[in-house]
């Protein structure tokens, strides 16, 4: 939508341009004409070719002769078909401006009303960004809130839905679909503000997963009490990575090839047991995990929220698990159909 909006915007400025340039062109036309049948100044001619296409009717500079009259009826029924264009084109381009915007505004609403179980993401700053883009890649539906109006452009490049406010409102968080959403992702500059969000979010909808940001240590705790489930410090994760890499280096290179390597084609995935799965009740060495999907089993959480890591091949595969699994993206996506029963 946006691509074929750009277009119509990009040819709509072409054809005013080109009207420009005819129009400059009979102005330069018009006042060497005049230099040249009636012997005028430069700024006399130009005067009279401006007031010619214009209509103005401030009467002619000088007395004209018949083969400057003769140009000057040239002239003004140029112009006038310029100048009538040139209007007419720059009519079109701001109605089609506003229309463009009010459906824009429609569609966007119409989509963003029709969503469920979809993420609130707050603030599209450097964060923001990778975690919507992220989110999008995954085909998790968003909806992303920001303050900023320069973020419009980017949000429209890529397709994602957006609202240009406050999230510290009520009002824009119902508009943005919170009765219905999964979660909220709240990242904007401010503790304070992340704070608000969480808090807002939290009386909203008391069923929302809330993932939040913090540059203070003192925050987390403000923000758990708040109502977040998970707040992520960028700064403290961002300094760990760094030491791991000194002191942990082969470590770091395998998490990095194996979760962020797009050529190497490794994923880490939460695969659900369903009570349909034909894997449930069998024990881990005789599922054939390992053997005919190539997925490396890394742990198993229970339904209790109990993590067993590096599990043995005597673990049972038990409904409600959550098998923590490694590989190939096609062979995790089978797995996954297995274990949901499909």
């Amino acid at each position: 939508m946006f691509q074929f909006e750009e277009k119509i915007s990009r040819l709509d400025s072409e054809k005013l341009i080109k009207g420009l340039m005819i129009l400059g062109i009979i102005v330069l036309v018009g006042t060497g004409g005049y230099m040249a049948i009636e012997g005028w100044t430069f700024l006399d001619a130009l005067y009279m070719t401006v007031i010619t296409i214009t209509t103005v009717g401030y009467g002619e500079v000088r007395e004209v002769s018949v083969a400057g009259r003769i140009f000057t009826i040239f002239i003004i029924f140029s112009g006038m078909g310029i100048i009538a264009y040139i209007l007419g084109m720059t009519a079109q381009v701001m109605v089609d401006f506003q229309m463009r915007s009010l459906i824009g505004r429609t569609k966007l609403g119409l989509r963003m009303r029709a969503m469920e179980n979809h993420f609130i993401v707050c603030g599209f700053g450097r964060i923001g960004r990778v975690i919507s883009r992220e989110l999008k890649a995954n085909n998790i539906p968003i909806v992303v809130i920001e303050n900023d109006p320069e973020a419009k452009a980017l949000l429209q490049n890529e397709d994602i839905p957006y609202i240009i406010d406050d999230a510290t409102s009520e009002d824009v968080m119902l508009e943005a679909g919170i009765e219905r959403a999964r979660g909220v992702v709240t990242v904007v500059a401010s503790d304070a503000n992340n704070l608000f969000i969480t808090m807002t979010a939290r009386g909203l909808n008391p069923r929302l997963f809330i993932l939040s940001r913090a540059d203070q240590e003192q925050t987390e705790r403000k923000l758990l009490r708040a109502g977040a489930n998970k707040v992520v410090m960028p700064y403290i994760i961002g300094g760990r990575k760094m030491a791991h890499i000194i002191t942990k280096p082969a470590v770091t290179d395998f998490l990095e090839f194996a979760l962020y390597d797009k050529e190497m084609g490794l994923e880490m995935g939460e695969l659900p047991v369903s009570g349909n799965s034909r894997l449930k009740g069998l024990k881990l060495m005789d599922s054939g995990i390992r053997q005919d999907m190539d997925v490396i089993i890394v742990a198993v959480r229970k339904n209790d929220g109990q993590m067993t890591f590096n599990p043995s091949s005597q673990t049972r595969i038990e409904e409600g698990d959550t098998l923590i699994s490694l590989g190939k993206r096609h062979d995790l996506e089978k797995l996954s159909a297995i274990l949901a029963g499909t």
